[in-house]
């Protein structure tokens, strides 16, 4: 009597997720590791205080933009300090900004640097600078839609560096 095909495809299928599984497994050995997020502050930082970044650039409110989505990455962390007077803080400084035209038509593409550092009770624990670009939209002739569009771009750069600086402040290797 001869195996049915649906008896060589579900050994087949097995075979297949066990090898997913083995792939998996060894993939967890290549230096990744999953611990709680933010909590590897350096020596034993808890409550950490954001004060407002400095704008070393010309463009207006980026300063208040970054501070912003830095809090947001705090208190995702459970790191925000709410009361005042904290021994940690980390300070931050928009440190340039620029845009360009990309080659796709109609498109423009924004860049910024920050400088991140974590201190506490006056002392430099670490340090780090981030660096991105995020594209958008010019608008079709509308100034409004411009802006609108650029505004939006920064806000997800701003987001996306402040966790990117954040997790840097946060590592241990």
């Amino acid at each position: 009597m001869r195996p049915s095909g649906n008896v060589v495809r579900t050994g087949a299928v097995k075979a297949f997720r066990w090898g997913v599984a083995a792939v998996a497994m060894l993939g967890a050995g290549c230096g990744y590791r999953f611990s709680p997020w933010g909590s590897a502050l350096p020596e034993g930082t808890g409550q950490v205080c954001a004060p407002v970044f400095t704008n070393e650039t010309p463009e207006p409110s980026l300063e208040n933009l970054f501070t912003r989505y830095l809090r947001n990455q705090l208190i995702e962390a459970g790191r925000l300090a709410t009361a005042p007077g904290c021994d940690s803080t980390i300070e931050g400084a928009v440190l340039g900004i620029w845009s360009s035209p990309t080659i796709i038509p109609n498109n423009y593409r924004i860049s910024t640097t920050v400088r991140l550092r974590l201190v506490k009770e006056g002392r430099l624990l670490s340090e780090t600078v981030v660096s991105g670009t995020e594209d958008y939209l010019q608008g079709r002739g509308n100034v409004l839609e411009a802006e609108a569009n650029r505004q939006a771009a920064l806000a997800r750069l701003a987001e996306l560096l402040m966790r990117d600086g954040y997790d840097r402040l946060a590592s241990t290797w």
